[in-house]
């Protein structure tokens, strides 16, 4: 199980609150994490403070689409009848096909209604790039996030800076010290994930950190998985808390990156 890893092998009874931010499989492993976590017993909230394409049966058979969350609250314990795990979100954006997000106060009226043990929230949005830098209003992190787990996909290691691999371009590398169309580098991945203005921008102080390196299936990520893990060791900024390395994907591999 993969919060079984942040929490070294043993979930508090009391839940949690996990924020997921970055690029590269956020969305994915949001959804992996509540079919985990839902098959253990345990009722969980999926969400988002942005916006998020409405999840696949596969990955939600239960969505509520409520503006307030006393009406949300109303619909979700009247779901949980039929599903521990349970998709939530304010509206319903048909032109993007995307569900609308909550605000950080409303879904903290969710969590204080005591339904659900883990509340999933999705605080960023990438628009399916595998590497993003934040924006001035990016990302929208609840401050009682108990983690904030920042995802970065391998896909784009060795791939130019430009907008075909990185959701705004200019602004990772002002972040990273490189320029448009030069390599991106385990360095500037490294730099982005930890500097006070990138990924995981603007957490709480409660939030303990930690770092998601994708796509692992994809030929040669390993190797840069463990760059990217040597230049996070280096890094003159802050460290995380923890470093997974895997694929988000079903069934795939996660572990942490202890000998990268």
């Amino acid at each position: 199980m993969i919060l079984g890893e942040l929490y070294g092998g043993r979930l508090p009874q009391a839940g949690g609150v996990i924020s997921l931010v970055g690029a590269g499989g956020k969305t994915t492993l949001m959804f992996r994490i509540a079919r985990e976590l839902a098959a253990a017993g345990e009722t969980v909230l999926t969400t988002t403070t942005t916006r998020i394409y409405r999840p696949e049966p596969v990955q939600s058979a239960q969505v509520v689409v409520a503006a307030e969350p006393a009406a949300a609250l109303a619909q979700l314990a009247h779901r949980l009848r039929r599903s521990r795990h349970v998709t939530a979100a304010a509206g319903w954006i048909p032109e993007a096909g995307k569900l609308a997000g909550y605000p950080p106060e409303s879904v903290s009226a969710l969590r204080a209604a005591g339904l659900f043990r883990w509340i999933l929230v999705e605080a960023d949005g990438a628009a399916r790039r595998p590497l993003k830098a934040p924006a001035a209003h990016e990302p929208v992190i609840p401050a009682y996030s108990d983690w904030v787990i920042a995802v970065a996909g391998m896909a784009a290691v060795g791939r130019p800076l430009d907008a075909r691999w990185v959701f705004r371009p200019e602004r990772f590398g002002a972040l990273a010290g490189i320029s448009a169309g030069e390599p991106v580098t385990p360095d500037a991945i490294a730099a982005v994930l930890l500097h006070p203005q990138g990924m995981m921008k603007g957490l709480g102080l409660k939030a303990a950190r930690c770092v998601f390196l994708n796509q692992l299936d994809l030929p040669g990520a390993a190797e840069a998985a463990r760059a990217v893990c040597v230049a996070l060791a280096r890094s003159i900024y802050e460290p995380v808390d923890r470093i997974l390395i895997g694929s988000a994907a079903e069934n795939g591999t996660v572990a942490p990156a202890e000998g990268c």
